[in-house]
């Protein structure tokens, strides 16, 4: 800002609904289905039919209780549901059923690791809800309805104004997508609306000593972590915008909005003002009961979490000597994580498997639009293809090819390399021979070795490449290598060097 007195601070909070990956809806039997029939997967209770009875459904409070540990949630031993009223086409009951003032989970927080300082994020509440239908607009001249979704597990979770930018926010999306997919609770794709983020951001702006805070926007229904980037990025900027062209634009004074997100233009639109909780006019659902968690259970629940993203990419870093980038490529996917330390307890070398994984294992899945883990190929055969490489039977170029060919027949890694004539040769005759061939055709890069100091290194590194080109790929890196230096040294003399 061009005023050297003035200072700023976005703050945001978030608020994310969890699609909860259960068989069937919170509060009736119907199918959780995603691309069926509009209007096909409803029912009497779903619909809000007059005298029809809700009942819950187990395994999302255990989705929720499983996702509130993880989160370092308070868990509520008793709880309870809430109807909270609004009138949108969209929703058949007119109201919703949630969970207001005993939320099932509350009071925790999530870990950012940050740019190598750890970031606490308050989690405020994590409480279940059902989800409501979707409009669509799709059609000239008037919104269709299809109320599928009606009634799908919802897990709310809100965060404290704790993130304080664009690219945190972004961070902080990403890490929780991952995590609710490691705990198996949430398929977790944005793509499908599974994943649906809120972001709640308002700046404090500092001059002259005094602080001022815009009004609260929150920005609705964010499906993409481009958008949430974006979006946000663009709200802060925009608010500040605003007061210093009207210093009445502060909060309290005016009211707090909802706004929805232009990706094609890349701006933030009003859509009303926003609600507050009396708005609601929340009471108890006197249809269903309390509930109240059995301590012996919520011990079991918390026992069966796995290693969580962030622990875990801290281990493979500490006991497989992965990079911290090639460590959050594999943890990405807790399938293809599971495969890298299944291939591990097989035989194979963690830095070297954990090196193929990204190398060599990433290229292929890419190529297929798969994930590693869904390549077909199992962790035994994995293990037994770095363990090739590590004794020095196969060169890394030559694993390449054992590779590709493993995901198109079952055959060990061994049968193929002796099939494709990949067996590294150590065999200093041979090798001389393929040596003698190198330097013939790169006669350019031999005078580089011998006039360049600079340039020398590189220069052999070329020669020993194009050997084990020649050699299909079955010429030993370090023989080779030690021939050339051999041979460069002994043209040097000749030549009076």
């Amino acid at each position: 800002m061009s005023d050297q007195n003035l200072t700023t601070r976005t703050i945001i909070g978030m608020e994310i609904h969890v699609q909860l990956a259960t068989r069937s809806k919170l509060f009736c039997g119907c199918a959780v289905e995603f691309g069926a029939q509009p209007n096909t997967r409803v029912c009497p209770v779903c619909l809000g039919m007059p005298g029809v009875l809700p009942v819950m459904n187990r395994q999302a409070v255990e989705f929720s209780v499983r996702t509130g540990v993880a989160l370092n949630c308070r868990v509520s031993s008793f709880t309870k549901w809430d109807r909270k009223s609004y009138y949108y086409p969209d929703l058949p009951k007119n109201y919703q059923i949630s969970q207001y003032d005993l939320p099932l989970c509350h009071d925790g927080y999530f870990e950012l690791d940050g740019n190598g300082s750890p970031r606490r994020i308050g989690i405020i509440r994590a409480h279940l809800e059902e989800d409501a239908g979707k409009n669509i607009h799709d059609t000239p001249g008037c919104t269709l309805v299809d109320l599928n979704r009606t009634g799908t597990p919802l897990l709310e979770i809100v965060t404290e104004p704790d993130l304080a930018s664009a690219d945190e926010a972004y961070e902080f999306a990403v890490e929780l997508q991952r995590l609710v997919t490691y705990l198996g609770v949430s398929e977790g794709s944005m793509q499908k609306g599974q994943m649906r983020f809120e972001p709640n951001v308002n700046v404090a702006i500092t001059r002259d000593g005094v602080e001022y805070r815009t009004p609260i926007c929150e920005i609705k229904n964010l499906n993409s972590f481009k958008a949430i980037r974006g979006a946000i990025d663009y709200e802060s900027r925009r608010q500040i915008q605003d007061w210093m062209a009207d210093n009445g634009y502060l909060q309290k004074q005016r009211p707090n909005e909802n706004r929805g997100w232009n990706d094609d233009r890349g701006i933030t639109e009003v859509q009303r003002t926003k609600e507050e909780a009396h708005d609601y006019r929340y009471f108890p659902d006197p249809d269903l009961v309390p509930v109240e968690l059995d301590q012996a259970w919520l011990a079991e629940v918390e026992a069966s979490l796995p290693e969580l993203p962030r622990q875990r990419r801290a281990r493979l870093v500490t006991d497989f000597g992965m990079s911290a980038k090639d460590a959050e490529t594999i943890v990405g996917d807790r399938a293809t994580a599971d495969l890298l330390e299944a291939a591990v307890a097989a035989g194979g070398t963690p830095k070297l498997l954990a090196k193929q994984f990204v190398n060599v294992w990433s290229k292929l899945a890419r190529q297929r639009e798969v994930s590693i883990a869904a390549l077909g190929v199992d962790a035994a055969r994995m293990g037994a293809l770095a363990r090739l490489v590590d004794d020095g039977t196969v060169s890394a170029t030559a694993a390449n090819q054992i590779a590709e060919r493993m995901l198109e027949e079952g055959d060990s890694p061994q049968a193929l390399a002796e099939t494709l004539g990949l067996v590294r040769v150590v065999d200093t005759d041979q090798t001389a021979q393929w040596v003698e061939e190198a330097l013939a055709a790169n006669e350019k890069a031999v005078k580089t070795v011998l006039t360049n100091p600079k340039k020398a290194k590189a220069s052999e590194g070329f020669l020993r490449g194009q050997v084990m080109r020649i050699s299909g790929g079955q010429a030993d890196p370090k023989l080779a290598g030690e021939m050339i230096a051999r041979r460069i040294e002994e043209i040097r003399k000749s030549s009076g060097g």
